[in-house]
């Protein structure tokens, strides 16, 4: 119904009816249509705190709280396979002697093998005896006297080897470049005298240990160290102070 009606000194004007119950229907469906999206937030994050059951995490201040730890008994065991990897050290002399420690031993200074080679750098009993060392408990129990042996050792080696390393170092025998650090390591594995016959008969003269690793091995694998710090000395000995 359209048109105006006077009441007192008032006009009023009346809309049609359609047009009110529209309005009101826009009204009910804009409500209705946030009531959705506002109960789907109100749900998610009420699911979501009891997802993370989150109160389990809050505690009094005045709460104590206990802890439940295995005991030794309880864990389990976990073993770890060794690779066969050498400790990056560099090409010092400090990278070349744990590179040579971890190849014979894994670095074990408590190390015995079979043939009765000992310490971390595998030495046998004569070979410690040429550079002084008698007692081969103190040397098993002393890491000090195995690093001061390896390196008397050395020492010996490259005044043995000299005349061999100034000739062949650099030089390359069954395509392996010589060098005055592979020099020494082929002698701490066989001993100065089958390093000269390895190197002057170049390469003819072959040399194994008993599991079978060759000179030509060592002179590969611990090539291109830095051995300057070796100095020469013809009667070296391991010397320590255990005082």
């Amino acid at each position: 119904m359209h048109g105006e009606i006077e009441k007192g000194n008032k006009y009023y004007i009346l809309k049609p009816i359609a047009s009110q119950n529209l309005n009101i229907m826009r009204k009910k469906v804009v409500k209705f249509s946030i009531l959705p999206i506002l109960s789907g937030a109100i749900f998610f994050s009420f699911s979501t705190k009891e997802a993370a059951n989150l109160e389990v995490y809050a505690t009094s201040p005045y709460e104590s709280i206990e802890y439940t730890v295995p005991n030794t008994d309880e864990i389990t065991e976990i073993t770890f396979e060794v690779s066969d990897i050498t400790p990056m050290l560099g090409k010092s002399y400090v990278g070349f002697k744990e590179a040579l420690g971890f190849k014979e031993s894994r670095g074990n200074y408590k190390s015995i093998n079979q043939y009765g080679y000992m310490g971390k750098y595998q030495f046998g009993k004569g070979t410690l005896e040429l550079i002084g060392v008698y007692d081969t408990q103190l040397f098993i129990d002393t890491p000090e006297l195995q690093e001061a042996a390896f390196y008397a050792n050395a020492s010996r080696n490259k005044w043995i080897l000299k005349r061999d390393i100034k000739r062949f170092a650099g030089k390359k025998i069954n395509g392996i470049l010589i060098t005055e650090s592979g020099i020494l390591a082929a002698a701490h594995l066989a001993g100065p005298g089958s390093v000269k016959k390895y190197l002057r008969s170049w390469g003819a003269t072959a040399f194994s240990d008993a599991f079978g690793t060759t000179l030509g091995y060592y002179m590969k694998r611990f090539a291109g160290y830095d051995t300057s710090f070796v100095q020469m000395e013809r009667r070296a000995k391991a010397v320590i102070d255990i005082s």
